[in-house]
């Protein structure tokens, strides 16, 4: 049998030469990851450049909304925002936290960041649910019991806390046992649970023990409270006798269950 002929071995030669196709499509694939990384290495380096070095997004303003008391200037002061640092260089843990040291007054504060170049200060200020008198001015205590702020004039439409609690007797155990922090509580418990006519003519909130916390109207009415216990059926028992004894001067409801008025 003859072998191949001259032709046909060089054919044979020919088709063997250069790589495999499997061989030429792994390179392939290297090359396009390849590029794929030397592109994404630019791009976050890019990236990079554009949040901390340029000029692009650098805080250049500070806005404020919600305040009522404080003014936006106030409040950007104490926040001290560092205008022309990059925006993602700002720490917005750290305004909040000036913010809340240097301007009690303050209940809630949300720092955010508006891009590209704002920073925003939303504001929620403390309510004064009580005054309570020092010297010439009045301490505003908010819904926590929280002593946040000293003003020279009282608020419309915010009752006084008065505690004269007896040296002797219950009014100095009650003192002794739950302290005055406790009873200032307890009287803004008492705040917070009266309906909303009752403490627009309230004029002071009188603490004498834990049990007898009592109301001074503005028009010389008053109201026997006891604790800060079951707040909700004394404000409805209150209701139902302001309706019933309109004329009443006393209103007693230390027991909502046998709540009592006297005097016309």
């Amino acid at each position: 049998m003859a072998g191949p002929t001259t032709a046909e071995r060089g054919e044979r030669r020919q088709e063997s030469s250069g790589p495999p196709p499997a061989s030429r499509t792994r390179r392939r694939r290297l090359l396009v990851l390849a590029a794929l990384a030397a592109l994404l290495v630019l791009l976050g380096a890019g990236a990079v450049w554009a949040l901390y070095g340029s000029t692009w997004l650098r805080v250049d303003h500070v806005s404020v909304s919600g305040t009522r008391v404080l003014t936006p200037a106030e409040v950007r002061e104490a926040a001290a925002v560092p205008v022309g640092e990059p925006m993602i260089s700002a720490d917005t843990d750290a305004v909040e936290a000036r913010l809340r040291r240097k301007l009690p007054r303050i209940d809630t504060v949300d720092v955010v960041r508006s891009w590209p170049h704002g920073i925003g200060l939303k504001v929620i200020e403390r309510t004064p649910v009580l005054l309570v008198r020092k010297g010439g001015n009045f301490v505003e205590v908010d819904d926590e019991g929280v002593r946040f702020a000293t003003v020279p004039r009282a608020p419309k439409g915010v009752p006084a806390l008065e505690i004269s609690a007896s040296r002797k007797g219950s009014g100095a155990a009650s003192f002794r046992r739950f302290g005055a922090d406790r009873l200032v509580r307890e009287a803004v418990r008492v705040a917070g649970d009266l309906p909303e006519p009752v403490l627009r003519a309230t004029r002071a909130v009188q603490v004498r023990s834990y049990d007898a916390i009592s109301l001074e109207w503005g028009d010389g009415r008053t109201v026997a409270w006891g604790s800060g216990e079951d707040g909700g059926a004394k404000a409805r028992a209150l209701t139902a006798l302001m309706k019933a004894v309109p004329g009443a001067r006393h209103f007693d409801v230390s027991v909502p269950t046998a709540p009592a008025s006297s005097g016309s």
